[in-house]
């Protein structure tokens, strides 16, 4: 229960005086101009079905997957923003094949930001929630100059992750590690007001997310705990609910417990290694997860253990409540 008005920028403010009174302020400012880069991505996420901006740009990302208007916008605002900002030594993107470095004539910072600038944006022309996912680290290498290994950190050293939800309203939330916080954009105000000020997710859930149009390609422990968790069991059998957008279903089980599951196609030789990507949807989801109380695992290793190899590199990712989340590694192990 929120007892007073609180603005994200005072509210970033307040946790960086009580946990490090002598910082500089520098990652504070990073927030903030993810927190208004997020207003402009929302404010053209919401007339556009008014202007001409969906539909597909014309090209292909890193990806091999077609980029559509809106993923280059929120894109291009995030560069943009971040650049000038100054916090920023380098940042790398989804829709983007390589790092992208801040301009020599621009002030750099020591932090490294990662994000898919537009989870799901195939789902906006039916009206469906879609999102921003970002990630920071902390510069590592010696310099001025930023290099791969500023980038290619392991999940458990990111200092701050978060997601943008564009749907019946817009809410931010983020985290640094301790604590999971919610801001709601009151459009009135063009202000982020804190919502939900400790966020924790549910033991377990009742909730199971899962494209089941994938099932000839699960594997054998995917197929049983699906099967475990439609039965009876000991309980009411879980309901399905799948949107088909990585935020919008991370952010229902988040609120209310549940399962997400997007695990390796062993079946499908184009993914063997499962779809979503290390840096830019996994590690970032899976901070917040384990903050919130949560798990976040491939079925096999914990998410902010892996050290990633690529930039673009895809991983298996299970991640929820903890009860649903161990549940499921224990059909990968064969205790069920």
């Amino acid at each position: 229960m929120v007892d007073r008005i609180v603005t994200i920028d005072t509210h970033i403010y307040e946790q960086q005086q009580r946990m490090f009174p002598q910082a500089s302020g520098e990652f504070s400012g990073l927030l903030s101009d993810i927190g208004l880069a997020a207003k402009i991505i929302a404010r053209e996420v919401n007339k556009a079905g008014l202007v001409d901006i969906l539909g597909m740009a014309g090209g292909m990302n890193v990806q091999g997957e077609r980029v559509r208007k809106l993923d280059l916008f929120a894109q291009d605002v995030l560069v943009k923003i971040l650049t000038r900002g100054g916090h920023v030594a380098a940042m790398t993107s989804e829709e983007s094949a390589d790092i992208i470095y801040i301009p020599a004539d621009q002030r750099r910072g020591e932090y490294i930001v990662s994000f898919d600038p537009l989870d799901g944006s195939s789902n906006i022309a039916a009206n469906v929630s879609i999102g921003t996912i970002f990630s920071i680290h902390r510069k590592v290498s010696e310099g001025n100059e930023a290099t791969e290994s500023d980038v290619l950190q392991e999940g458990r050293t990111q200092i701050g992750a978060g997601y943008v939800v564009y749907g019946s309203s817009t809410m931010l939330v983020y985290t640094t590690g301790e604590a999971v916080y919610g801001f709601t954009l009151d459009p009135s105000l063009g202000e982020f007001l804190l919502s939900h000020p400790d966020i924790k997710i549910p033991e377990r859930g009742r909730i199971y997310s899962i494209n089941e149009g994938n099932a000839l390609y699960w594997n054998e422990h995917t197929a049983r705990y699906i099967e475990q968790v439609k039965s009876e069991g000991d309980g009411r059998p879980y309901s399905s609910r799948y949107i088909g957008s990585l935020v919008a279903d991370f952010h229902r089980n988040l609120l209310y417990g549940g399962i997400f599951l997007y695990p390796e196609d062993t079946k499908d030789p184009k993914r063997p290694s499962g779809k979503l990507r290390l840096l830019y949807e996994a590690a970032p989801l899976a901070l917040i997860a384990e903050a919130a109380g949560g798990r976040a695992t491939t079925g096999y290793e914990e998410i902010l253990d892996i050290d990633p190899k690529q930039l673009h590199q895809r991983v298996p990712l299970i991640l929820g409540s903890r009860q649903d989340v161990e549940e499921y590694e224990a059909c990968c192990s064969g205790k069920k």
